[in-house]
């Protein structure tokens, strides 16, 4: 029989496991017993946070869907970052067609960034990712195509956590592919909100503020705007007055 104890140094909890993450986290103590002559094949540490766990035999797939402006890469960006604290290989990817702030880095709109491939299809991206990789984070989902979702399964089949970010709608409101497919085979889903620029509401919605019926139109503030299900309007519309008047 063995007792297996897992310890942590004062310097340890402090770069890995602050306060808040002590209070609501266990970690388990585990008693092996073994034939004698034998020794066990695997020991872990079981812990209730799935996004910290080292990788284990099958991956998973996690999601981050919402509007412009909910913090969606800057969410990516912090899993992407604390996976790296845990010494695990990480790859990073995003379509060829994002190159608003940088053509080797994805940026969140509060200008977080991380260093990233740019690739075109999503069989190009399976084929970026090397053996050794444990973590592939992939922004701007929606601007894949609908491969994206067998690569993502497939990853995971291979262990790999799958870490993905992109819009769930598109400028009219409607469900934006590959995301709703995406989400049906997340083991994770986290749904980030805007603020509605118009009401201070929760803002659900990308609304456009120029002229395009173009689906896939690349843009920052000045195209979109964040506003809620009060204040969208399925179409172009013109920009709210108070942001414009700010900009003059």
């Amino acid at each position: 029989m063995r007792l297996v104890f897992f310890c942590f140094t004062p310097k340890d909890y402090q770069h890995c496991c602050p306060r808040s993450y002590l209070r609501n986290k266990v970690m388990s103590i585990h008693i092996i017993q073994h034939p004698k002559g034998t020794e066990p094949e695997e020991l872990t540490a079981q812990g209730t946070d799935e996004h910290l766990s080292q990788r284990a035999s099958i991956g998973w797939v996690e999601v981050i869907a919402g509007s412009m402006f909910s913090g969606k890469s800057e969410e990516l960006i912090r899993r992407l970052r604390r996976a790296k604290i845990a010494r695990l290989k990480v790859q990073v990817f995003k379509p060829e067609i994002d190159v608003r702030y940088s053509a080797n880095h994805i940026v969140s709109h509060s200008e977080m960034r991380h260093e990233s491939g740019a690739v075109k299809s999503a069989r190009e991206l399976l084929a970026e990712v090397l053996s050794a990789t444990e973590v592939v984070g992939i922004d701007e989902a929606q601007f894949f195509d609908a491969e994206l979702v067998e690569v993502a399964n497939e990853l995971a089949r291979r262990g790999v956590r799958v870490i993905i970010a992109g819009l769930d709608q598109d400028y009219t409101g409607r469900p934006f592919e590959p995301m709703p497919q995406l989400l049906a085979i997340a083991e994770y889903i986290t749904k980030t909100h805007a603020i509605c620029v118009r009401c201070g509401q929760p803002a659900n919605y990308s609304q456009r503020i120029f002229e395009s019926e173009e689906l896939v139109a690349v843009g920052a503030g000045n195209m979109y705007e964040a506003r809620c299900r009060r204040c969208f309007v399925p179409h172009a519309d013109a920009p709210t007055s108070y942001i414009t008047e700010a900009e003059d």
